[in-house]
């Protein structure tokens, strides 16, 4: 993989040429950039695969849903269909992909849209929102946002930065210089004032960029409907996890943290599980001989087992889901983090 990686090394420089002459000019105007009359915050990372955005999504909707009328919008990656869509309570991930029908089921009461140009999406909210978040978009040069925030996934941060398809960097590592705030994520809890420094003399901050720290807060076990467990896998259970994510290892260490016997059922990121893939797991799951067994799966992974064609063979297994949030990793960090967030929409408030 590493030699096939060189050979690709041509084709990320051509990617990587196309890609800042389409950031030049953005930059210089002969690209339009749409800004709005109302705060547009961007989520987005550097890399492919997962460095925790959803759940920086979900954290500043419960900061500001009380105080705003806001709208989260992504573009709905996986989704059969096309063009700008609402989501509602009986949306599925088919129709607007994982990602936002888990939001849509964590946060009933607020305003969850799919759109490709996301310029489009928030002209459509833009009437009757106080505030739009953007999740993975910080590539899409199309709208000038207000607040961009840009995540890094900590166990990657040493990692080459080799554009696609050599490597996994979706435009040059400069770009990270667009961002208002760096925030590292899947940090481990007790990450040392000198892994925090060679950290940042990684990604270089300018002095105006703030960066901050969080890890991977593990929540309590629910059942497919939402509804609290109350329980745990110990040792002796055998757990069968499945997961359609794009960075199993956290997980996969938290799950062993409890359980002796982890049988992993793993497929690519957002794929759509077919019938094969779920009676596949049944066979396993009823062929275990174990006295204790349990399937777990991600909250983004149970959106797409909600589809109708699944439901005869999901609804005979006992499925538990696992969410996640973030945590920051000092009380101070996650004060200033807030306030920044606060601030920006309050003084773009006061401004307009």
């Amino acid at each position: 993989m590493k030699y096939l990686r060189w050979l690709l090394f041509p084709l990320s420089l051509l990617y990587g040429l196309v890609v800042l002459m389409r950031n030049w000019f953005y930059d210089s105007g002969l690209f339009k950039s749409r800004s709005f009359n109302l705060p547009v915050i961007v989520i987005g990372n550097l890399e492919v695969g997962g460095a925790g955005k959803s759940p920086m999504a979900e954290y500043l909707v419960r900061l500001l849903k009380s105080d705003l009328k806001l709208a989260t919008l992504s573009r709905g990656y996986g989704r059969q269909t096309k063009g700008y869509l609402t989501a509602t309570s009986a949306s599925t991930a088919t129709q607007i992909g994982d990602e936002p029908a888990q939001f849509k089921q964590k946060f009933p009461d607020v305003t969850v849209a799919v759109c490709e140009k996301r310029a489009d999406g928030i002209e459509q909210l833009a009437a009757d929102h106080d505030l739009i978040i953007l999740d993975d978009a910080f590539q899409h040069r199309a709208v000038t946002p207000g607040l961009s925030i840009l995540l890094f996934d900590f166990n990657r941060l040493a990692d080459s930065k080799l554009l696609l398809p050599a490597g996994n960097l979706r435009e040059p590592f400069i770009g990270r210089y667009r961002a208002d705030v760096f925030v590292v994520s899947k940090c481990p809890s007790n990450l040392s004032a000198q892994q925090q420094q060679q950290a940042l003399q990684i990604l270089k901050p300018l002095n105006y960029e703030q960066v901050y720290f969080t890890a991977i807060d593990y929540l309590p076990l629910q059942d497919m409907s939402g509804s609290p467990v109350g329980l745990m896998p110990d040792a002796d259970t055998t757990v069968f996890l499945l997961t359609g994510i794009a960075n199993t290892q956290p997980l996969l260490t938290y799950i062993n943290e409890h359980s002796l016997n982890v049988i992993h059922h793993n497929y690519a990121d957002h794929h759509q599980f077919t019938l094969k893939n779920i009676g596949k797991l049944a066979n396993d799951f009823n062929s275990c001989t174990a006295a204790k067994k349990v399937i777990i799966t991600t909250e983004k992974d149970a959106q797409r087992l909600h589809e109708p064609a699944l439901q005869p063979l999901v609804q005979k297994l006992p499925i538990w889901v696992l969410p996640i949030g973030i945590k920051f990793l000092n009380e101070e960090g996650k004060n200033q983090f807030n306030k920044t967030i606060h601030n920006y929409v309050r003084q773009y408030t006061t401004h307009h």
